[in-house]
């Protein structure tokens, strides 16, 4: 049943961090510790980092820590492992180690796994490396407090087989996130897709409507693609989508947490939460001004608008997209080399007006530009 807890619980998991939580608190239960801690070996770094604890923390150990990371030299039973039993075809068999074991080796050394099991107040520790892929990934480590039962080797060779469910687990949460990459990413230029901003600026307007955070939405349309296209080919507009969106992400970086994204086509759009609408407009700017070097492209049409601004109420993602989008289809009607924004053009804006419009009007009057190019 504890196994089949530990599955069922990474299982149910939405996220990375969730299923590691799930990981270490299923096999803490299923092997009656008091402390259980998810480890990942990077290789690049030569280093066990620590995902997640769970049960009785120490002061030093948080539950998701930032920095809490150990090289792999420290600890010379993982070092054979990783770098000798397992290179060599052994297989990933648990141990046991307790706090009554040699602290001191070599001169100089210390026994690290010994010397924490004391410092912390736990009596023995199982550690069992993790296998995913086909090679050693990290490990699943449980304690138990001074004055409990110690680890047997019954217990390291169930810690043996949780660490398989783990890793069977660990496999699931890769594909489901693989899967999410998939669907919200734009496949040519890397860039988040339509449906990602669809999800963040819904998440964004609730976020004004019950905060008043500001949210800003820059839509642009890249000129001359259909020129590169028929004159150039296919492979080559696709480069130049590409270098835009460079372009565009350099731009995104400069407004913490926007949004960088392609909508389909020859459309683009920079989704930012929280930094004011002047700051937003810069970045605009500063984006038809690089959109305007780059080769072979006829510069770009963009179209600002943020809550911020005198735009009336914004209830709904919709409206918001509306006025962006209506911002950006005047600026390709008038040539603007710099960004249109909404509500800027004082009461009777007409991007605003083009916006609230019907959408059967709205349809009419952008033929109506389209017509002016």
């Amino acid at each position: 049943m504890a196994v089949v807890a530990l599955a069922q619980g990474m299982a149910a998991a939405h996220t990375p961090r969730e299923s590691w939580r799930a990981a270490a608190l299923g096999a803490c239960r299923a092997l009656s510790g008091g402390f259980a801690a998810l480890s990942v070996w990077e290789r690049d770094l030569g280093r066990l980092r620590v995902l997640v604890n769970v049960g009785e923390r120490a002061a030093d150990e948080d539950e998701f820590p930032d920095g809490e990371a150990y090289p792999v030299h420290q600890f010379p039973e993982i070092t054979e492992f990783l770098h000798e039993r397992w290179l060599a075809g052994g297989e990933p068999d648990a141990w046991v180690e307790t706090a009554e074991g040699p602290a001191a080796g070599r001169p100089g050394y210390c026994h690290q796994r010994v010397a924490a099991l004391r410092r912390r107040g736990r009596g023995s520790c199982v550690v069992a490396p993790i296998v995913l892929h086909g090679r050693a990934w990290g490990e699943l480590y449980v304690a138990r407090s001074v004055g409990t039962p110690v680890f047997d080797r019954a217990d390291a060779d169930f810690a043996t087989v949780l660490a398989a469910v783990v890793a069977a687990g660990l496999a699931q949460t890769e594909r489901l996130e693989e899967a999410r990459r998939l669907a919200f990413t734009d496949a040519l230029t890397g860039l988040a897709n339509r449906r990602a901003v669809d999800v963040r600026l819904e998440e964004a307007v609730e976020r004004h409507r019950a905060e008043g955070v500001v949210v800003s939405l820059v839509v642009c349309d890249l000129n001359g693609l259909k020129r590169v296209n028929d004159t150039l080919g296919h492979a080559v507009g696709d480069r130049l989508l590409e270098r835009f969106g460079s372009v565009l992400s350099l731009c995104g970086a400069m407004l913490p947490g926007a949004l960088a994204a392609r909508l389909g086509g020859d459309e683009f759009c920079l989704l930012a939460v929280g930094p004011l609408a002047d700051e937003v407009v810069k970045v605009a700017d500063d984006l038809c001004r690089r959109a305007g070097e780059l080769e072979l492209g006829e510069g770009v049409a963009c179209g600002v608008a943020s809550t911020e601004d005198p735009i009336g109420p914004v209830t709904s993602a919709r409206r918001l997209f509306r006025l962006a989008d209506a911002a950006q289809y005047r600026a390709k009607a008038v040539r603007a080399a710099r960004p249109v924004v909404a509500g800027r053009e004082g009461p009777d804006d007409p991007v605003v007006r083009l916006a609230d419009e019907p959408s059967h009007e709205r349809t009419a009057e952008r033929r109506r530009f389209r017509g002016r190019r």
